[in-house]
């Protein structure tokens, strides 16, 4: 039987070099689709099309992952841009936002890993923190702390424990976006995860990056739901 398809969206580098190369990349790390290869499902990189396009490419998969990144410009939720911010990655902010919103109105099952999730939140008129302190500690390294599940959500019923994350960033969700619903948080009161609350849709954004780490039962869940998406039986 056919493994259920998730596309993964890509980093985009203007600069990478590779044997005697120098050149720009769209790339992802292998964590994302061994991650997803491990949960049962078969994984396809999705790099930048023309926003118009995320509808015809949405078709042809069954799951979506938003990879995590540089930080989603400001301008999308209307504020002003802090000094701490990255710098803007026009590209992708287009690209990935277009795909969420297309993956919601044709309920394909998403799941937002950290700048995944804040695009997640930013395309429903959601707004984030630009700089907080604590979420990570050396630059390259990422650090753990626990989240805490927020009981009755789906994340809850997947991981109904508190558990170690390994987390990397220094923005957060600040208003939640249009149906939206914090689903896990740190101790200090950070919103961790986020989801759609209705039963009938898989859509969750996680804060921190399961690629890296060993736990399956979030990436499962998704491919599981691709799977009924689209009636295929899971592996």
């Amino acid at each position: 039987m056919p493994r259920p398809l998730i596309g993964i969206t890509t980093y985009i580098e203007d600069s990478t070099r590779y044997g005697v190369w120098d050149l720009a990349t769209s790339l992802v790390p292998a964590g994302y689709y061994e991650l997803v290869q491990a949960a049962g499902g078969a994984a396809v990189l999705l790099p930048p099309d023309e926003p118009g396009a995320a509808a015809e490419v949405l078709s042809r998969v069954d799951g979506l992952v938003v990879a995590g990144g540089p930080d989603v410009d400001p301008v999308h939720y209307g504020a002003a841009r802090d000094p701490r911010t990255g710098p803007p990655a026009t590209v992708r902010d287009h690209w990935e936002l277009a795909l969420i919103t297309a993956a919601l109105e044709a309920d394909v099952p998403v799941l937002g890993v950290c700048r995944g999730m804040q695009a997640l939140n930013v395309a429903l008129g959601g707004t984030l923190v630009q700089h907080l302190d604590g979420h990570f500690d050396t630059p390259g390294a990422m650090s753990w702390h626990p989240v805490r599940p927020v009981p009755g959500t789906r994340y809850a019923a997947l991981v109904p424990e508190e558990a170690e994350v390994p987390t990397y960033h220094h923005q957060a969700v600040d208003r939640l976006g249009r149906g939206l619903i914090a689903s896990a948080h740190a101790a200090d009161g950070t919103v961790e995860a986020v989801e759609l609350p209705d039963p009938a849709r898989w859509v969750l954004g996680v804060q921190w990056h399961p690629e890296r780490d060993k736990d399956t039962r979030v990436m499962s869940s998704l491919v599981a739901a691709a799977a009924s998406h689209t009636a295929i039986p899971v592996p």
